[in-house]
């Protein structure tokens, strides 16, 4: 009996996963948006090590050179190799935008969850503060947060994901709502099972889904907060390099050298369309509905 019990779990795996693949052959886009994100991620991974020029060296007699086979997109205000600074930029940008959604996927799942969960004055709190930080337009909390106490690159993954969090915290507060009578939940329940365990091993399951898609838009969102932070001269701070302050340092030469603005600009809007592309692609591949 027990063999049988095995034999048709290891099915039931192997069909749930050959229907998430026949959907996720029926998103051409989406593959197309992940293949990018993957050649990005290695690109800033990997790229460093194998880069010929250093993305700090300045040569004031090679400023603002256009592209050779010796400096692949040119040279900066300060003779810095643009391409040594896009991927190491790259890096910067894609680990301050994925680890401030980590930030704002703990906190919106543990606020919204408990919430959702608990239900009573519980919900009725938390869900206020969530309407709080909602009321409140997210970049200029940012701005005031990043103001008050510094830019270091962990005050500002912390901050973005501080302006992410009330999104998240939504979806899974009405995500929790639903399970936690669900037939399932309610016999765990009866068996013993203490709120910990109902949360995190019963009802979180049912809401990684809908929190994989947001995670996907919240990244492009956090990314683009963060170009913006260092666009305003708040964000990261040379000499480490993000597309962001690469845009910034680009202004002062927009008409003379206007291609300096062209690449961190065109990195910035193809990771962040790639990550809202492959957001909507799993939104329809995690549809119980489909």
């Amino acid at each position: 009996m027990a063999e049988v019990l095995v034999t048709r779990s290891v099915t039931a795996r192997h069909e749930r996963r050959s229907r998430f693949f026949a959907r996720a052959l029926r998103q051409p886009m989406g593959l197309i948006a992940f293949t990018v994100l993957v050649l990005m991620v290695l690109m800033v991974v990997f790229g460093p090590a194998f880069l010929p020029h250093s993305p700090t060296r300045t040569s004031p007699l090679e400023t603002l050179q256009p592209s050779s086979a010796e400096h692949w997109l040119g040279t900066d205000e300060l003779g810095r190799d643009v391409f040594a600074r896009i991927v190491h930029g790259g890096r910067v940008s894609l680990s301050v935008g994925i680890f401030s959604m980590l930030v704002g996927l703990f906190i919106g799942i543990a606020v919204g969850g408990s919430a959702g969960y608990f239900g009573g004055r519980t919900e009725s709190v938390l869900m206020r503060i969530v309407d709080t930080f909602m009321a409140i337009p997210a970049f200029f909390l940012i701005l005031v947060i990043v103001t008050s106490f510094g830019n270091h690159p962990v005050t500002i993954v912390v901050t973005v994901g501080v302006g992410f969090w009330a999104q998240m915290a939504r979806s899974a507060h009405a995500e929790f709502k639903r399970f936690r009578l669900a037939d399932f939940v309610e016999a765990s329940r009866a068996l013993g099972s203490h709120h910990l365990r109902l949360m995190l091993r019963h009802i979180l399951p049912q809401v990684i889904p809908q929190a994989t898609v947001l995670a996907t838009l919240g990244v492009g969102w956090a990314i683009l907060t963060e170009a913006g932070l260092s666009y305003l001269g708040l964000g990261i701070q040379p000499p480490l390099a993000s597309w962001g302050n690469m845009l910034q340092n680009a202004q002062a030469y927009l008409f003379r050298a206007p291609i300096l603005a062209v690449w961190p600009g065109l990195f910035i809007a193809l990771t962040v369309l790639a990550f809202n592309v492959l957001g909507n692609s799993l939104r329809d591949i995690l549809d119980p509905r489909a």
